[in-house]
């Protein structure tokens, strides 16, 4: 009786590719509003929003409307030396910052990678920059290049000469960001296979052969990563300089946030600030994507070699 009770019950097929697909699970959305909600409200509302400002002559403190001027903030960007001088200030400060850091990182992330005693203390000390904020940091090292009790001044006013402000500022964003970078640089070196290391070893291969052969191919995605974010986190820095030199001497290390931040709050031209900031997204996007590009393309003919 039950023999002939399952030979009668239809067989079930298995869905093929050309099944229908089932409903959409609309419930999924409630669990992705909690990370979606602050995202629109706090980065793209006002990234919307100031794209609008940027087309018109919000200023603080008038009392006529705000007026639509179409690309006229945009057309007196193109002539504000000053503005093309604090982009390139920004540039500088930029590279100048995430060459050392990526390359004292780098070593540091080998030096910790190795086993070594008290390596967990030394790894916990390597990350004290990056716990701390970026105000405290340029506290500290206000105090450090203070000319009468720094342990950097000497007699010497590092932060206010014309030659001496951006390259003694570029020190301390290398000092503040390189622990990011070493944490992740350490991260693909531990997910880099010992036994490769061990077999190329064996092959007589030395330190460097073995770093270039073995660590760096499996360390470039990570490090085309770490370099790219440190280059927009660099180019965007605002807090560290602004406590350190407030964009002195002369302007000379008047960053492009600073001058954009400067035209808002301290002069008042929110709509002429606003297309600065337009125009900075589009350069540094630009110039991220020719980076990147250029990168990949390294990384495939490197890859079509091997």
């Amino acid at each position: 009786m039950t023999s002939v009770t399952e030979s009668s019950r239809p067989a079930r097929r298995a869905p093929g590719p050309d099944a229908p697909r089932g409903a959409p699970d609309h419930g999924a959305w409630f669990l992705v509003l909690p990370a979606l909600i602050p995202i629109l409200v706090l980065s793209v509302g006002p990234l919307l929003y100031g794209i609008l400002l940027a087309f018109t002559d919000a200023q603080s403190g008038r009392t006529e409307p705000t007026r639509w001027i179409g690309t006229l903030n945009f057309q007196d960007l193109l002539h504000d030396t000053l503005f093309w001088e604090s982009f390139r200030i920004g540039l500088v400060w930029a590279v100048g910052v995430t060459v050392p850091q990526f390359l004292l990182a780098l070593g540091l992330a080998l030096l910790l990678n190795q086993n070594l005693r008290m390596r967990w203390l030394a790894r916990a000390l390597a990350i004290i920059p990056w716990a701390m904020p970026e105000v405290v940091v340029g506290i500290m090292w206000r105090l450090v290049y203070n000319t009468d009790a720094g342990i950097l001044g000497d007699g010497h006013d590092w932060l206010s000469g014309l030659g001496t402000a951006l390259p003694a500022v570029i020190v301390v964003g290398v000092w503040a960001g390189m622990p990011q970078t070493t944490v992740a640089l350490l991260a693909g070196l531990q997910n880099t296979p010992r036994e490769l290391h061990e077999a190329a070893a064996v092959d007589g291969a030395g330190a460097w052969r073995r770093f270039r052969t073995v660590t760096w191919p499996a360390l470039r995605p990570v490090a085309l990563a770490i370099t790219a974010l440190n280059l927009i986190w660099n180019f965007n820095s605002f807090a560290l300089v602004y406590v350190l030199t407030n964009g002195g001497p002369g302007g000379r290390t008047r960053l492009p946030m600073l001058f954009a931040y400067e035209e808002a709050f301290r002069y008042g031209q929110f709509g002429y600030a606003a297309a600065m900031g337009c125009v900075m997204v589009a350069l540094i996007s630009i110039l991220l994507a020719v980076f990147l590009a250029g990168r990949l393309r390294g990384e495939a003919k490197g890859g079509d070699a091997a």
